[in-house]
């Protein structure tokens, strides 16, 4: 029998492949793209806004990029490590003082490039490893962690119907945990609800966490957002200050207005790092085996020039503030709204999909089935429609 009639006749590998679901924010955005209403309201896709609702390159980023051009040397591989200069700069920013002996990393295709290395990281570690995970959250956050071998163990992080963070819950999920369990945290500007813990909160999980033996992944992909760069990063650095060992899955896509770029960068903080390293660059190879340069280059050459450094931190408070403005705009309108009880881009209102669906197709207003919102998508103009909009259908 010919290798083509053994083909036909055993059928395909791939036709055991079915159609997979589509992803109900892309049929968003072709929604609200085909909509013709000139009063419509983009608040579903998650990135930022100025206040003429477009999503702009900074000044920083722009000045980056044309130093590159005049002066880069070559387009060369990187190595399955990335620019290194690019980790040991965002360092300080994303740690504060912390022993370098005790950190490793690597550049990542985004943060969920991150992500997804931290978890094969720890499938590598343990296979099975259950991670403790607190709902809702990025909904990529699960499925990445599943496709990896981990086992998720949901607890309750954020209550729509009361617009409550749910801390007694993180407790009792904490001290139900197993030693060895590992414990997925949003580091800042919780994504999809906005609600973080206070610095009390985090001085309480920090320790806790070591003290139930559990190991600790920071995703930390608003730093800058919420309440400022070193604001911003105090939970993070609460934990590393009192565990032994932490993951931190970073991203650069959003502080930098990098998206499409993908720029991220997965750090481990242990005594260990040497090996660990070893292990990090191991699973990069196999999986990207070279992350791309441009982004990363953009964020070293602003990090290494205390002028571009400081334009971009200026940028980056204007970005924080102009969404504090959003919110507080919001409240103005209608207090019951509640938006500044959060930080960062995203709140989730507690809407049910008749509401959402009668906000888009009636007030034109588009945002995730969910009722996660993107508050950088709405303009000052617009916030008053927003508001009227939500009062209506509640």
């Amino acid at each position: 029998m010919s290798a083509l009639a053994a083909q036909i006749e055993t059928g395909s590998v791939l036709d055991g492949l079915t159609a997979q679901p589509s992803d109900p924010l892309l049929a968003l955005i072709g929604l609200f793209r085909d909509d013709p209403r000139t009063t419509k309201i983009d608040m579903g896709v998650g990135v930022y806004r100025d206040a003429g609702g477009k999503t702009p390159v900074m000044a920083a980023v722009k000045a980056a990029e044309g130093v590159l051009l005049k002066d880069q040397q070559t387009k060369s591989y990187l190595g399955p490590e990335g620019d290194a200069r690019f980790a040991e700069l965002l360092t300080p920013i994303i740690f504060g003082e912390i022993d370098r002996a005790r950190l490793c990393g690597v550049q990542t295709p985004g943060g969920t490039g991150a992500l997804r290395l931290g978890a094969e990281l720890l499938a590598r570690g343990r296979a099975g490893t259950r991670v403790l995970v607190g709902t809702p959250t990025w909904p990529n956050h699960v499925p990445l962690m599943e496709a990896a071998g981990l086992q998720i163990v949901p607890f309750k992080h954020f209550d729509v119907a009361t617009q409550t963070l749910c801390f007694e819950e993180t407790l009792a999920a904490i001290n139900a945990a197993t030693p060895g369990d590992v414990i997925l945290l949003h580091g800042c500007c919780h994504n999809p609800t906005g609600a973080d813990y206070t610095v009390d909160q985090w001085n309480t999980i920090a320790p806790l966490i070591a003290e139930r033996g559990l190991l600790p992944f920071v995703d930390l992909a608003y730093q800058g957002l919420g309440n400022g760069l070193d604001a911003d990063a105090a939970g993070l650095r609460a934990v590393v200050a009192h565990n032994p060992e932490v993951l931190v899955a970073y991203s650069c896509d959003k502080n930098f207005g990098l998206y499409r770029e993908r720029v991220g960068a997965l750090f481990v903080v242990s005594d260990r790092a040497a090996v660990i390293q070893s292990n990090l660059l191991a699973l990069a190879r196999a999986n990207w085996s070279m992350p791309p340069d441009h982004g990363a280059a953009i964020v070293r050459t602003i990090l290494d020039s205390p002028e571009l450094t400081a334009s971009w931190r200026a940028e980056l408070d204007a970005m924080r503030l102009r969404i504090l403005s959003v919110r507080e705009g919001v409240a103005a309108c209608d207090p019951a709204i509640g938006l500044t009880k959060q930080t960062g881009m995203f709140s989730m209102l507690p809407l049910n999909a008749e509401q959402i669906r009668t906000l888009r197709e009636v007030h034109a207003v588009y945002m995730a089935g969910s009722g996660r919102i993107n508050v950088a998508g709405l303009t000052p103009d617009a916030i008053p429609a927003f508001a009227a909009a939500v009062a209506a259908v509640r």
